[in-house]
């Protein structure tokens, strides 16, 4: 072979190496990739090639006069330019009409909701279709995501044989519409809509659900259990991006992460090379090594969902640990909203070998109500069928928001709009506003009450001497029905424990004081946890409203920025509330310079950042709205990696019931260790 011709076979080599590991496993025949409102083509971070809007052959139907492109007037440093600098807004229905193979595609909407123009896309409100799916109704991107950066919304629709993909855009009446970016890539056809012939558990009740191509998905999470975040170029030919899990996962203190990246995977054809990258199942979460916490609890992570759609769980595993060699080794029972979804779950069994993938699909209900519903996974070792571990791992999970019955994925914004016109142009008239004082106030009333009352049943319950010595606080919970197995959310422990923890409270293991009582670090599971230790002080006037306010909000709170509440103590006179030891204690003692402890400007920010976090799941994500009443340095703790955990709950109060109920009296405590002007003025949440 001359030099020449072993040039060409080494560059024609290497440029299939290339292509099979940015792409391996499919090979896409419709990739469309449309920078809406840029003049000239451009290239993005990940080196895709974007083909300029204006006069497209994809929209040359259209009126002229319905749209003119603008950049964005402000450009956030953390947003992409391209495809996120240009966008094109629309005055009246916009139609772009991509010729595409038939089969189901990714249809991807960029948005970054910017000014344009001098236009205010939080102004902005339309509706979106994709031929005859509803894929956005009345929709308003900027309160979509509070107005912060840029987001990307995924569908999966299918072309049938002679059309078109049609995606329009209509501005709500006096209103525009704006879209930043359009990408559409095909797919297998089997990947998620598997046929009539292929029908689905439905994790409720056994009943059967059947994906077939009229069916179309939004993409709600995509994520990789236990590893990082894998980019679209990295995925498998089809540009997904699998996101990190840390943000749903409740307790992950008792969670092991395992990265088995040099491990073969062994794909098959139930499971190709292109259902998801090498990097989710060679990496997984598996439950702690202690068998006895491993069977009084679980593994769970918690979503939000849009209520009154059906949504597919699709659930990745992969079994390549060393010391798992057969069958009936780790075995685990599947739970969806507290419902069983698949027992004695083996993956080994199924598979049939080590390193072979494989995913279980599930579709979950959610029923009527708010606009929001909470979807939880739990993985719970099973222990009927005796496994040689009692444990239980997951290596990827997908959830997609199916159409209703008239075709529709558009759920509700994150905030209510009572008209189609945009918000700062609806008229308020004087009855309206009579209504809007009379309804927050009864509203605050009548939550304040129940809350109160509630708080009262515990108190009097405390009180009561059963004569099969049951405490009000466990008899409490063995009543709950939030979780079918309510010990995973909050654990019962004896004074006998807690003493043989603490070695009966010994001052050594004292690391704080406050107004509940004294905290201490202690010692469980034969030294391999460690905990924080909150005792009632018996003086404190406030103590059992406190602890009992305390079981009940944290016991159903997870949430990455707050404080894990690992459960209680009623036993003997003693009420003892056990937390997540968070070992590089609270803010104040790197603010107040007392311990000569210093923080960075990078872990300042990334500290309040996190606590804003959890403030705002407490306010907007969580299934009742919560108002702490009692932010300040010393209730933000950080952990040994320095996350930040909003804490003590014992003030917290019930926010607003209902979207109307915007006037719930927030005021704190008026005590000493408050700051002045947050008592002054009713400010509640704020960080002092």
């Amino acid at each position: 072979m001359n030099p020449l011709s072993l040039i060409t076979f080494l560059i024609s080599l290497l440029h299939v190496l290339l292509s099979s590991a940015t792409a391996a496993g499919y090979n896409a025949t419709d990739i469309i990739l449309l920078d809406c409102g840029a003049t000239s083509n451009t290239t993005s971070q990940d080196g895709r090639n974007w083909e300029a809007d204006p006069h497209s052959k994809y929209s040359r139907f259209n009126n002229p006069n319905a749209s003119f492109s603008s950049d964005a007037t402000r450009q956030d440093p953390s947003v992409l330019r391209v495809p996120f600098l240009s966008a094109l807004i629309i005055r009246s229905k916009f139609t772009f009409s991509f010729p595409v193979f038939s089969g189901p595609k990714f249809l991807r909407l960029y948005f970054y909701p910017e000014t344009y123009s001098g236009l205010d896309a939080a102004t902005f409100f339309f509706s979106v279709t994709a031929n005859h799916y509803n894929l956005l109704n009345n929709f308003s991107a900027s309160s979509t995501i509070s107005a912060l950066g840029s987001f990307i919304k995924e569908y999966v629709v299918t072309v049938w044989d002679g059309q078109m993909l049609n995606v329009t855009f209509t501005p709500s009446p006096d209103s525009f519409a704006f879209i930043n970016a359009i990408e559409i890539v095909s797919m297998p056809s089997v990947l998620y809509l598997r046929g009539s012939e292929i029908p689905l558990v439905l994790a409720e009740g056994g009943r059967l659900f059947t994906l077939d191509n009229t069916t179309a998905l939004e993409t709600m999470y995509r994520l990789n259990i236990g590893g990082k975040r894998i980019e679209n170029k990295d995925d498998t030919g089809m540009y997904r991006t699998w996101s990190q899990d840390e943000d749903y996962l409740v307790a992950s203190k008792w969670v092991t992460v395992y990265n088995l990246s040099d491990s073969p995977i062994k794909y098959t054809p139930d499971t190709p090379e292109y259902t998801a990258p090498k990097d989710v199942y060679t990496t997984l979460r598996i439950m702690s090594s202690d068998p006895w916490l491993n069977g009084k609890s679980n593994m769970t992570w918690i979503f939000t969902v849009d209520a009154e759609f059906p949504y597919l769980v699709r659930l990745h595993f992969c079994e390549l640990l060393d010391s798992i060699t057969g069958p009936n080794q780790i075995v685990f029972n599947i739970f969806i909203n507290n419902q069983p979804a698949a027992k004695q779950v083996d993956v080994f069994d199924m598979a049939g070998d080590s390193g072979i993938p494989i995913h279980k699909d599930y579709i979950v209900l959610t029923g009527k109500g708010a606009k929001a519903k909470e979807l939880r996974l739990d993985l719970h070792p099973d222990q009927s069928s005796k496994p040689q571990y009692l444990n239980a791992f997951l290596n990827g999970l997908e959830i997609f928001k199916l159409n209703g019955t008239a075709g529709s994925l558009a759920g509700p914004n994150s905030y209510p709009v009572s008209s189609s016109q945009p918000r700062e142009l609806l008229p308020e008239s004087p009855k309206s506003h009579e209504k809007s004082m009379i309804l927050p106030i009864v509203g605050a009333i009548l939550g304040g009450f129940a809350l109160f009352s509630l708080l009262l049943s515990f108190f009097i319950l405390q009180r009561r001497k059963l004569k099969d010595s049951l405490s009000f606080t466990s008899k409490f919970f063995a009543t709950r029905t939030s979780s079918s197995l309510p010990s995973d959310l909050c654990r019962y422990f004896s004074i006998a424990e807690i003493k043989a923890a603490t070695q009966d409270f010994e001052d050594t293991f004292l690391i704080g004081r406050g107004g509940f009582g004294n905290v201490y670090k202690g010692i469980i599971n034969d030294g391999t946890a460690t905990i924080a230790i909150k005792r009632l002080n018996p003086s404190s006037r406030q103590g059992v409203r406190e602890f009992c306010t305390e079981i009940a909000m944290l016991s159903n709170l997870r949430h990455r920025h707050l404080v894990s509440l690992i459960g209680y103590c009623d036993d003997h006179g003693e009420m003892i509330l056990v937390y997540d030891y968070m070992a590089r204690g609270t803010l104040r003692d790197y603010l107040d310079g007392t311990k000569n402890l210093s923080l960075s400007w990078k872990q300042r920010l990334e500290i309040c950042i996190g606590a804003a976090r959890g403030l705002h799941y407490l306010h907007g994500e969580a299934k009742h709205v919560i108002i702490h009443r009692d932010v300040k340095s010393s209730n933000i703790l950080l952990d040994e990696n320095f996350i930040a955990k909003v804490s003590d709950f014992g003030l917290s109060k019930l926010g607003p019931t209902t979207t109307s109920e915007t006037h719930v009296s927030t005021m704190v405590k008026a005590e000493a260790s408050q700051d002045n002007l947050q008592v002054l003025h009713g400010n509640f949440d704020y960080l002092r």
